[in-house]
């Protein structure tokens, strides 16, 4: 029996990724106004589950608790209420961001909730594809993807973030500390920032193919640039400064999982002494 690959194609993908990024931004509008602030903005991102993606809980003003999941297996988007459905929103019906942003808001606005919500994040009339098979792929690969990173997170020493999804980027990442501070003059205070390595997963955009990532910051050019890279993996400074594995040098090859977990750590052995000084 042949076993399907943990990360499948997500060739033509973008259509749809397009969707899944605005209608996420959509619902993580409502914790973005009315959850527990976090200095990190971990209440605006989505957690992965194993058959989608789920917002951060949001108390109404009766006392119960608000919750958005978007269900990558049935294709909707479930609004529940103390962890009832109070209603749903099929994704696959082509319905365009700002209309879905109304209804959603128009329901929460019932619940006793009002805004203000930066409507730019999502507003788009253009009716959206939605394809559930390049959905069923993409979920295969997040789900794997949300798993290896938690596995690799494990073995860190110090301290490290969360696993969880983005809406701006459409990026699943989490970050590990360093106990290197960096100080930056903001508004005229100066304002200490902890050094970090990132490792994320970005499933594509316009013109983007899908990739994973795994930046260190500060990135002390000097010292890391030339260190050999596993194999697929190379440095990148145009744009962002960090290190690439393209998704497809992974994409059906049976030893995916094995290649990823190699490709985090090396970049965490060659960056984690230069955020440690």
């Amino acid at each position: 029996m042949i076993s399907e690959p943990i990360f499948p194609s997500l060739e033509g993908f973008e259509p749809t990724r397009r969707t899944l990024q605005l209608y996420s931004r959509v619902i993580t509008a409502v914790p973005r106004a009315h959850g527990i602030f976090h200095p990190k903005w971990w209440h605006v991102s989505l957690k992965v589950l194993p058959d989608g993606l789920m917002s951060d809980q949001v108390s109404l003003p009766d006392g119960r608790a608000l919750r958005f999941k978007m269900d990558l297996v049935r294709h909707e988007i479930v609004m529940t209420v103390d962890g009832e459905t109070a209603r749903s929103f099929d994704m696959a019906a082509g319905q365009s961001s700002t209309s879905l942003a109304e209804d959603v808001l128009s329901t929460v606005a019932a619940l006793g909730l009002g805004g203000p919500y930066d409507q730019e994040r999502f507003e788009d009339d253009e009716p959206r594809e939605y394809s559930p098979e390049h959905v069923d792929h993409f979920l295969t690969a997040l789900v794997n993807a949300d798993r290896l990173f938690k596995q690799h997170r494990s073995t860190l020493d110090g301290e490290s973030g969360i696993v969880q999804l983005w809406p701006h980027g459409f990026d699943l990442a989490f970050e590990w500390y360093g106990s290197r501070v960096e100080v930056y003059e903001e508004e005229g205070k100066e304002v200490e920032y902890p050094s970090q390595l990132n490792l994320g997963f970005f499933p594509g955009g316009p013109d983007v193919a899908p990739y994973f990532y795994s930046n260190p910051w500060p990135f002390e050019k000097e010292v890391l640039l030339g260190k050999t890279l596993p194999e697929g993996a190379s440095w990148h400074t145009e744009g962002w400064q960090g290190t690439i594995l393209p998704y497809e040098a992974l994409a059906g090859d049976p030893d995916a999982e094995a290649r990823l977990l190699a490709y985090a750590r090396r970049v965490f052995e060659l960056a984690a002494p230069t955020l440690t000084k």
